[in-house]
């Protein structure tokens, strides 16, 4: 499913409720991709992940458990699972098979609570369960009921969370969506898996080299990582129609190309009277996505200063993914790009530095003459119909993300992710190093649970 184009408005006929937490503030549950990570605090919980177009994570669920890949997606709240409740499907969760599976009817308080963040009013369908309804921006779309079950993340179990257990919809990407069971929603939201489990910070780190990572739930002491930066996340208490309240906005303030800042007001980056110009961070989207005034000015000072770098493409109608049009044409025989100017994100704080290979992206397949085509991977949001800033998972790489709730900001710092799971000479105790690279030799460490990028 092409997560990047969806819209940030999420429509769910069912309604919020918190649940009692299942982590408390001190405990720390590391996710690891394919890789695991010496924490230096005290062990761990721990999970594994791969990347290319969405970013997933794989654990159980049910009783007794079954395996689910779920996209992590910091820009959704509900999360939800493609379900079994036909025969001959496969790489779905069965909710016939799980003991401790429970819908929730449309009398539960749970369904029949009145939110802010959620539309109203709820539905029932005939069997008078909770209905629960998601849609996209590319015309994706999912129904069915708003249920709970146990979770486990490696060994934790995390009973009654609840999560839409869909059995109908369309998909505009369905050879993507076939990759997944469903989606794991992480914003701020009260039915988020992040509000239901009580976590106090998560962060995640991805390679841009072997397409994996590794994602933390909890806080951590880890002794190689460099100092993070903070940028606060913008609190808005008015309810506005093009607004979420419930995502990781923060405030971009400006961006450089090499050693110039684009010479935009500052007002061009704050959001209207609508709330349109918010600027999220997004795992659920690939690349990052700008306002149409702020990708021209972008696009346009890119352009002089690869003059004579690379090679426009020259094909007017060529638009990768529907929002991307600035690429060119890189011979085959010249393996890699030659060096260009980065680009600054410019945080209240804080400032995120994009450049070398993950500025441009080789369209898959596509080839002129002997050469391929490289985008700008940055795009226009006014393309895609989003009225947003749209960091995604792209720009992330090889930075470490970290996502605090009870100080609401979002902290970074560039770090090799790749070399995550290298025990550090710096590390003061190497005993307890190994034993969190060595789970089947120290059994009170969580099982892995695999994280990755499909």
């Amino acid at each position: 499913m092409a997560f990047f184009l969806r819209l940030l408005q999420l429509l769910i006929c069912c309604v919020s409720f918190k649940q009692g937490l299942c982590f408390s503030a001190t405990q720390t549950m590391v996710l690891p991709l394919k890789t695991q990570m010496g924490v230096t605090s005290r062990p761990s919980n721990k999970l594994s992940f791969h990347h290319n177009v969405t970013l997933t994570v794989s654990l159980t669920l049910g009783s007794p458990p079954q395996p689910v890949t779920m996209v992590l997606d910091t820009g959704s709240e509900l999360s939800w699972l493609h379900c079994k409740k036909t025969p001959n499907l496969n790489s779905v969760f069965n909710p016939l098979s799980s003991s401790s599976y429970s819908p929730v009817p449309c009398a539960s308080p749970v369904c029949r609570a009145r939110t802010r963040d959620l539309p109203n009013p709820v539905t029932c369908d005939p069997k008078k369960l909770c209905h629960v309804f998601v849609s996209y921006a590319d015309a994706s779309s999912l129904e069915g009921n708003l249920a709970s079950d146990t979770f486990r993340v490696g060994s934790s179990a995390q009973p009654g969370t609840f999560f839409g257990c869909m059995d109908s919809g369309f998909s505009s990407n369905s050879e993507e969506d076939a990759k997944t069971t469903g989606l794991m929603g992480m914003n701020r939201g009260s039915l988020s898996f992040v509000t239901q489990s009580g976590l106090p910070k998560f962060s995640y780190c991805i390679s841009g080299r072997d397409s994996s990572g590794v994602l933390l739930f909890g806080d951590a002491s880890l002794s190689w990582l460099g100092n993070l930066t903070y940028t606060p996340l913008v609190q808005m208490s008015t309810p506005l129609p093009y607004y979420d309240r419930v995502a990781y906005t923060v405030q971009l303030d400006g961006i450089r190309v090499g050693n110039k800042i684009l010479a935009l007001p500052k007002s061009i980056f704050a959001p209207d009277h609508t709330g349109a110009g918010q600027t999220m961070v997004d795992s659920g989207t690939q690349f990052t996505f700008l306002l149409g005034p702020v990708y021209t000015a972008l696009k346009n000072e890119f352009v002089v200063q690869t003059k004579g770098i690379l090679v426009p493409l020259g094909d007017p109608n060529f638009v990768f993914q529907g929002a991307m049009d600035l690429c060119y044409r890189v011979p085959e025989k010249q393996g890699k790009l030659p060096p260009l100017p980065v680009v600054s994100l410019m945080f209240r704080g804080a400032e995120m530095v994009v450049g070398g290979e993950v500025l441009m992206y080789k369209v898959p397949g596509m080839v002129r003459g002997g050469d391929q085509v490289h985008c700008l991977t940055f795009g226009n949001s006014d393309l895609l119909g989003i009225e947003a800033f749209v960091i995604g998972h792209h720009h992330q790489q090889n930075v470490w993300m970290e996502f605090d709730l009870v100080k609401s900001r979002v902290g970074f710092v560039e770090t090799r992710c790749d070399l995550a799971d290298t025990p550090s000479p710096k590390l003061s105790d190497s005993k307890q190093t190994l034993s969190l690279l060595d789970q089947h030799n120290h059994p009170y460490l969580l099982d892995s649970v695999l994280f990755s990028f499909l």
